[in-house]
This record gives C-alpha cells, sequence and structure tokens, in this order.
C-alpha cells in the first residue's frame, strides 16, 4: 500500500519515512512533491493539499488530516466528497489542548502580562493578583474530545467549568452544560473566562463578536485556540478597549501568520501565540496514522470522521 504525505513541505519527508518505518515498516510512503502514478496512492496524510489534487488519485480509500481540523481539506471545492476524512484526534492532542487551555487560563487569572510587560521594561512595581482558580468561572464552547479534555482538568485544578455546544453534550462529573442558541446567553452570563474551541463551521465562523461579548460579566477574558475564522477581530479590540473585556490569549487566526501590521500583536491586554495550543509530534501522528489505515483495512469503524452534516 501507498501512503501520500503532505505535511511539512519536503523537508519533513526524511522524518516522516523514519516513523513510518517504525510504526508501520509495510507501508510505502511517497511525497505529495514527487511525481507518482495517482492510480497507486492508496491513503493520504495531508495539510493544506493543493486544490484538485486529491480527486486525481482514483484509488484513494481514506484521506487523513495532520491535524484536528479539516477545513484546510474541505475548503477544496473538488474535494473528493465520496471519501471520508478523518481529523488527527489522538491521546495527547487531547492532553495537550487541555494543557494549554489549563495554562493559559491561569495566566490570565494571575495577570501574567502585567509582569512580562514590566520585565520588557525593566519597571519593578507590585501588583495585586490575588484571584485563584475557584474565583474564575471558565466557559467552554465547544464540547468534542479536545473541549472534554479541558473542562476536565481545569475542574481538577479548582476553576467552576461549564459548557456550551450546538447540541447537547453531558459533561463528566456532573458539569453543568448549556446547549444551543436559546441558552447561549445564560452560558455566556455565567462566564468569567470564555475558551472557545468550536469547529469552524459557517454556524460558528464570527460567533466571539460583540454580541456574544455583551453577555459576559464586565471585566470577562477570552481564549482563542479553536480557529481564527470563529474571531471578529474588531470586536475584540474593542470590547478590551472599552474594558468589557479585560484580557485575552489567542492562538489561532485569520489569516495565519498573522500579518505584522495586525494590531492584535501590539495591544496591551493580548498575550499572542501561534497557532500552537495542540500539535501532536510526526511520531504520534505516524502511529496514528498506522493505526487508522490498518483499522480501515480491516473494515473497522474510524473515530472522529468528518461530518459534512454538522461541519465537522
Amino acid at each position: 500500500m501507498r501512503l501520500i504525505i503532505r505535511s511539512g513541505g519536503e523537508s519533513a519527508m526524511a522524518e516522516w519515512r523514519e516513523q513510518f518505518r517504525v510504526h508501520a515498516p509495510d507501508l510505502e510512503i511517497v511525497s505529495w512533491f514527487d511525481d507518482v502514478d495517482p492510480a497507486s496512492i492508496d491513503y493520504a496524510l495531508v495539510w493544506a493539499p493543493d486544490h484538485g489534487r486529491l480527486a486525481t488519485f482514483p484509488n484513494l480509500k481514506l484521506i487523513i488530516s495532520a491535524g484536528a481540523g479539516v477545513d484546510h481539506i474541505v475548503s477544496d471545492p473538488a474535494w473528493p466528497r465520496h471519501l471520508r476524512i478523518a481529523r488527527m484526534v489522538t491521546p495527547r492532542t487531547e492532553t495537550e489542548m487541555a494543557e494549554f487551555v489549563l495554562t493559559s487560563a491561569l495566566m490570565l487569572t494571575r495577570d501574567l502580562k502585567r509582569a512580562i510587560d514590566q520585565q520588557a521594561r525593566r519597571h519593578w512595581e507590585l501588583y495585586d493578583s490575588l484571584r485563584v482558580a475557584a474565583d474564575v468561572r471558565v466557559g467552554i464552547m465547544g464540547l468534542g474530545h479536545l473541549g472534554i479534555a479541558a473542562a476536565r482538568l481545569l475542574a481538577k485544578v479548582g476553576f467552576p467549568v461549564s459548557g456550551w455546544s450546538r447540541g447537547a453534550t453531558t459533561l463528566p462529573d456532573g458539569l453543568p452544560s448549556y446547549a444551543g442558541p436559546e441558552q447561549f446567553p445564560e452560558f455566556l452570563s455565567r462566564t468569567d473566562l470564555l475558551v472557545c474551541l468550536l469547529p469552524a463551521t459557517e454556524a460558528t465562523r464570527g460567533i466571539l463578536n460583540r454580541d456574544t461579548f455583551a453577555h459576559l460579566p464586565r471585566g470577562a477574558s477570552l481564549i482563542n485556540a479553536g480557529r481564527g475564522s470563529h474571531m471578529v477581530t474588531q470586536d475584540v479590540l474593542d470590547a478590551l478597549d472599552s474594558g468589557h473585556l479585560h484580557q485575552a490569549l489567542l492562538d489561532v487566526f485569520d489569516p495565519e501568520p498573522l500579518p505584522p501590521e495586525s494590531p492584535l500583536w501590539t495591544h496591551p491586554q493580548i498575550i499572542i501565540t501561534p497557532h500552537c495550543a495542540a500539535i501532536p509530534d510526526r511520531q504520534e501522528r505516524a502511529r496514528h496514522t498506522a493505526w487508522l489505515i490498518t483499522a480501515n483495512e480491516r473494515g473497522e469503524a474510524l473515530p472522529n470522521i468528518y461530518d459534512p452534516a454538522r461541519g465537522y
């Protein structure tokens, strides 16, 4: 069997081949950038594939996203809709995202941005940072595998956690959850720190906007580790400037990379990270890809398959 890979560029192929020699030694690895017979390709592991290319592989059995999202694939008007897309959601992905959200929540709770700024100016000024986790109600938008993992870890540390999703979802340990547009305002009104882990769909595009922020208590904070398309940038800036939002930690943007001229870079109440919340290393992705291919060849059910009707 042949697996074609487009993830990390040509320079990553040596490492991909090394990892698959360990996890799937019988699998032939082909670079996306090689001149290959399209009919010889059985599987594709891709990130942002060139539009139209996936449709040229007549014997393709499964598309595997190199990340948790699939918008980089389904944005191709010609992607082969008869094929399933497996999302790269692994136990390590869940751990990475949960730890990123916890780290971010603690940074915002203790106002560490202020200390970092003071360090950059070599300025010593004592300031109050008296809140602890139990004082900050965290609301998580998006209750898939990543959202549930984040909720569980935050609750263990002592944050009061609730969640919201489009459809009814039960959170572990009896944590409160809300669903649908009818319960969205109530969910927001009880949230001091809003965490966005929603999938990228037309229904969630621009959901981090002035109307959403207006339902949050004044002085709330924001973590966006979902997608850049969720955020209306000017509305975030306006909410911060008015004081309705106190701080924001942003990991995802539209476009990416974030342009140097973006005002987000220099806003004093924003912490920026470069879309690094949850990126499984190539060893983990190779292991998971090998498992997906083996399971698919056996006719077994595969987890985290993209559902076009839901948009994720």
